[in-house]
């Protein structure tokens, strides 16, 4: 099984920038990183190459320091790495950061794509669903536990707000984990090593065959117009004293502000 993971380098968020021009995250020289739900998407291709055999690549696109994720997914034993690199590539929103990358995997081949839900930094979990989306493959997101895998098909289960769905997937696909599919493996010895050594290829838009007018912050559907900091919530206070005294203490509260 030819599988390819999609990670990213996020910056630590006691360290987060914003580019006051282009209201981006400003990620050069920032410390950074790996999205901590890719960490469990990467294990998840390494059980699926232990179980059934094959290769795992993983690809990430950002700016060169973003090679130190690749190396350590390597060093948890991932066969390859590919870093899609180019100032052209900057600026991408969710649309154009899923075509750069949908590219690539065309390019590369595949049975199976697996990502994080979604980016700490993000937070919108939109880029894997619109891979799939560019690749005119099925998906499952949010997926919990991989049950069976065979050349053609595989049966997941998807987490959902008060239950799970068990699904049958066609291969080629694309799935979203969470956190709850497994617990990443530790990179070993052996890997680190590996990792030191390897040589990581850098692609750019024209390797990808990547068209200029949907790559990057020229290519985005979506800008952003304003940054501010939530406004301050207002007073605070504490309640004392027993669970008892406190829902007491509330109700007077919530009476003298005529709430109740």
């Amino acid at each position: 099984m030819n599988i390819i993971v999609c990670v990213k380098q996020v910056p630590d968020v006691t360290e987060v920038r914003i580019d006051p021009k282009t209201n981006t995250l400003i990620r050069e020289g920032v410390p950074s990183i790996m999205n901590p739900y890719d960490l469990h998407a990467v294990e998840a291709g390494l059980q699926l190459k232990d179980k059934v055999g094959g290769k795992v690549t993983v690809i990430t696109m950002g700016p060169p320091q973003a090679e130190e994720v690749l190396r350590e997914a390597i060093s948890m034993g991932v066969d390859d790495a590919i870093l899609l690199t180019d100032k052209r590539f900057a600026g991408a929103d969710t649309w154009a950061t899923a075509y750069t990358l949908s590219k690539a995997a065309k390019k590369l081949g595949f049975d199976l794509i697996i990502c994080g839900k979604q980016a700490i930094d993000g937070d919108t979990a939109q880029v894997g669903p619109e891979m799939a989306e560019f690749l005119d493959i099925p998906h499952v997101s949010y997926v919990r536990s991989i049950d069976s895998v065979s050349d053609s098909e595989m049966v997941i289960e998807r987490l959902m707000d008060d239950c799970y769905e068990k699904i049958a997937l066609t291969l080629p696909a694309l799935i979203t984990v969470v956190k709850e599919l497994n617990t990443p493996r530790p990179p070993s010895i052996r890997g680190k090593m590996a990792a030191k050594k390897a040589n990581i290829p850098r692609w750019n838009a024209d390797d990808i065959e990547a068209e200029e007018e949907n790559i990057g912050l020229k290519g985005s559907p979506t800008m952003v117009k304003n940054i501010f900091a939530p406004p301050p919530r207002g007073e605070r206070r504490i309640l004392d004293g027993t669970p008892e005294e406190q829902v007491e203490t509330l109700i007077r509260e919530l009476r003298r502000l005529r709430c109740l």
